[in-house]
């Protein structure tokens, strides 16, 4: 399990999906307010733990590895 939920996300790649789930929340609550918005949830959360189980089952990593 815990191989499962180690980090694999870059810097970047964290930030970008705290971007991308605020901007979805914002269309929930500020913009047309549709229910669609409410999935800026998925990205955001990934994003604050620096995980994602996609990545885990597809074996991906855009985590730099430490130099040896």
């Amino acid at each position: 399990m815990s191989k499962f939920l180690s980090a694999n996300e870059h810097t970047i790649d964290r930030a970008l999906r705290v971007v991308l789930g605020l901007a979805l929340l914002a269309i929930a609550f500020v913009g047309p307010k549709t229910p669609l918005g409410y999935l800026g949830i998925v990205p955001l959360v990934t994003g604050l733990a620096g995980t994602c189980p996609l990545y885990s089952l597809l074996g991906l990593s855009t985590r730099r590895l430490p130099k040896q």
